[in-house]
């Protein structure tokens, strides 16, 4: 169905499936309800999703640090898979929304995508030293691309099943609060994994670590991976026209598969919610490597070795908290106040968790207790824990008010292009840190530390002091204004409960329950 469809929003039609809509806005109907068991099956795939992604971000340190290969070809090696990531991910979403098959759009596809990625994990880090820098270079870059074909077949049609396994409006925040707190998990782990790494009783060099535990990483992923793919199941769509393919059905299926992705940014409503996720996501990344900084130059002058694990501390105490603090309480707040609200509120509490960050580091440096540093992360927090178990429930709503004016199901595209605008947002940030680290001097910082005489501080050389508090301030600068862009966005966003409501009485009018 082409065009803009008009929402019926006449209260006799509404009135005519009174089950839609419970007396109680809060409850879900029986039949809208998923299995626990379910959503800790599709919270295991997210679990792997995310430990790809976190693992990644410890054992790229490796290639400069293990292997000794120049920067630049770790830089090359970072973002030409990404931009190949950028191009399938959408491509991937089309193919998954238009696939019909006994076992489903989704699961197959998350089935094949976990083996590949696990196992195209497993040996993308099998490289050694000896082996010459132009090899190593050019054996990681053609499994990394394997990788992220195998990460795009698994995790964009994970993600659109996430989307569409309630039409509920409450119990799809309940399904990504349930995700979003397995994998959590994924964060608490992963800053260890460097430590396990460089640990010298357990391996000889950081290449064998990265080796030895690549083994592990991708074969646990792999196996979580497939969990979803086996036990969640899908909710069965009306039979699609299929044809025979040719040259001219290729064609068509390219033209709709770009004109797919110009009707997502015709949705106002998705459009707020990636701007809102980018801005906060943004901010975020940007100064998400300023706390290791801060921790080793502010409190323990410089000294790596004996900042020890605290900064993996940080990772993992942030991670509990959003586990045991966030998650629970912002779908509590949603369920009371609604999605958009509870957003607005999370991120009012992060914003005073950034601020708060200047006098817990101070604390943390005067008061002798290191952990002083860690008070302010349950409010900080609040930031992208909210963030993602809100986005991803709303997104799903909106896929909703898509299908009335397109009459499609597309929630494999709008999964796809919602996590373009996070990788976009990882992609600015990278280069926004690395020029907010050069603007205020830190190579300098490093050139202080090496100069310094025994017993000598940093906090004693006013130039020192200089730098790092101004890398402090932009520590909360940074997050909080993006945060404060991102409020703003979303004071626009109007799609209510109510219209929610409205929307699928509409549709189930018109083609009958899912």
């Amino acid at each position: 169905m082409n065009g803009s469809v008009q929402l019926d929003t006449n209260p006799e039609h509404i009135s005519e499936i009174p089950e839609i809509i419970p007396k109680n806005a809060n409850q879900t109907a029986f039949e809208d309800r998923i299995p626990m068991i379910q959503k800790i099956a599709f919270g295991v795939g997210s679990l792997a999703n995310q430990l790809f992604a976190a693992a990644l971000g410890v054992f790229m340190i490796v290639l400069v640090m293990g292997l000794g290969m120049d920067p630049f070809l770790v830089g090359i090696l970072g973002a030409v898979p990404r931009i190949f990531d950028a191009i399938t991910d959408p491509l991937m979403g089309y193919i998954s929304d238009n696939s019909r098959t006994r076992w489903g759009r989704r699961r197959p596809y998350i089935f094949i995508g976990a083996i590949i990625t696990g196992v195209s994990f497993m040996l993308m880090w099998q490289i050694y030293p000896e082996n010459g820098q132009q090899y190593n270079f050019i054996y990681f870059l053609l499994l990394s691309l394997l990788f992220y074909l195998g990460y795009t077949i698994f995790a964009t049609p994970l993600v659109a099943l996430g989307y569409e396994m309630s039409p509920d409006f409450h119990e799809r925040t309940r399904i990504m609060a349930v995700s979003q707190w397995i994998g959590q998990l994924a964060w608490m782990i992963a800053p260890w994994f460097w430590v396990i790494i460089y640990e010298p009783t357990l391996y000889e060099s950081a290449a064998i670590g990265s080796r030895n535990l690549a083994i592990w990483v991708g074969l646990i992923c792999l196996l979580f991976g497939i969990i979803p793919a086996v036990f969640c199941k899908e909710r069965v769509l009306p039979a699609q026209r299929t044809e025979k393919l040719s040259l001219s059905a290729l064609g068509r299926m390219m033209s709709n598969f770009f004109n797919g992705i110009w009707q997502t940014f015709k949705c106002i409503p998705f459009v707020q919610l990636c701007s809102a996720t980018f801005l906060v996501f943004n901010g975020f990344q940007t100064v998400a490597q300023f706390s290791f900084f801060i921790i080793v130059f502010y409190i323990f002058n410089g000294d790596q070795g004996a900042s020890g694990t605290w900064s993996a501390w940080f990772g993992t105490v942030s991670a509990i908290c959003t586990c045991l603090l966030v998650i629970p309480m912002i779908t509590r707040i949603s369920l009371k106040i609604g999605k958009r609200n509870a957003f607005i509120v999370a991120t009012v509490i992060s914003i005073i968790g950034y601020v708060l960050r200047w006098w817990t580091f101070e604390m943390a440096l005067n008061e002798g207790s290191h952990w002083m540093m860690f008070i302010s992360l349950p409010l900080m927090t609040f930031g992208i824990g909210g963030l993602f178990t809100l986005m991803m429930s709303m997104t799903a709503d909106v896929c909703d008010l898509d299908e009335l004016n397109t009459g499609e199901r597309r929630e494999g595209i709008f999964g796809a292009v919602y996590w373009w605008f996070v990788k976009l947002g990882t992609a600015i940030a990278m280069l926004m840190s690395g020029w907010v680290l050069s603007n205020i001097g830190y190579g300098r910082l490093e050139a202080i530390r090496n100069a310094l005489t025994n017993g000598e501080s940093l906090l004693h050389i006013p130039e020192a002091v200089n730098i790092i508090n101004m890398l402090r301030m932009a520590d909360i600068i940074i997050p909080s204004v993006t945060a404060l862009l991102a409020i703003f966005v979303m004071c626009q966003y109007n799609f209510s409960e109510t219209r929610s409501r409205e929307v699928r009485a509409e549709l189930e009018k018109r083609r009958g329950k899912v």
